[in-house]
């Protein structure tokens, strides 16, 4: 594989699917169902399938970014059971939309605070995969963990009173 530059942006296309809620409260519920390495012809939102009051949807592409100083994060999530890829949905003004895409557990983590967020994680697609195994391989360096030293508090720095 060619040399991979410390910083890449690789788009995917996430497919989004809406169901009906679950409760009286709820018309109805979406998540992120499938993750493709490559997107259909298709402009994003476009209804792909309806079947028993649940439908498929292309949501569209959004970069993946990978950053040369993450690399443990991605090591991690590769050494998974199932390594993931976290697709987050948030609701806007005109329905919903596809906020962000990343491979990072602690990009995720961060992602899911949001309250009005619906992060899915979805499996690795194999391609993807391979490429952030590549990117990993040419761009992690093991660093060492070093404990900071405190340094000692001088007693008479205190502040003591003598008795009262």
């Amino acid at each position: 594989m060619d040399a991979l530059p410390p910083e890449l942006e690789i788009p995917v296309a996430i497919l989004a699917e809406r169901r009906p809620g679950a409760t009286p409260w709820q018309e109805h519920v979406w998540r992120a169902a499938a993750v493709l390495e490559e997107a259909p012809p298709v402009p994003p939102w476009t209804k792909l399938r309806e079947e028993a009051g649940r439908e498929l949807f292309f949501a569209g592409t959004a970069p993946v970014r990978l950053h040369r100083t993450d690399t443990p994060n991605y090591r991690e999530n590769l050494t998974a059971a199932e390594p993931r890829l976290w697709a987050l949905l948030r609701e806007s003004g005109a329905g919903m939309e596809l906020a962000a895409v990343t491979v990072d557990p602690g990009e995720a983590e961060v992602l899911a605070e949001d309250p009005r967020a619906l992060l899915e994680a979805l499996p690795l697609p194999p391609g993807l995969q391979a490429l952030l195994a590549a990117f990993v391989a040419q761009h992690h360096v093991e660093r060492e963990f070093h404990k900071r030293k405190r340094d000692r508090q001088d007693p008479d720095s205190l502040g003591r009173r003598g008795r009262v």
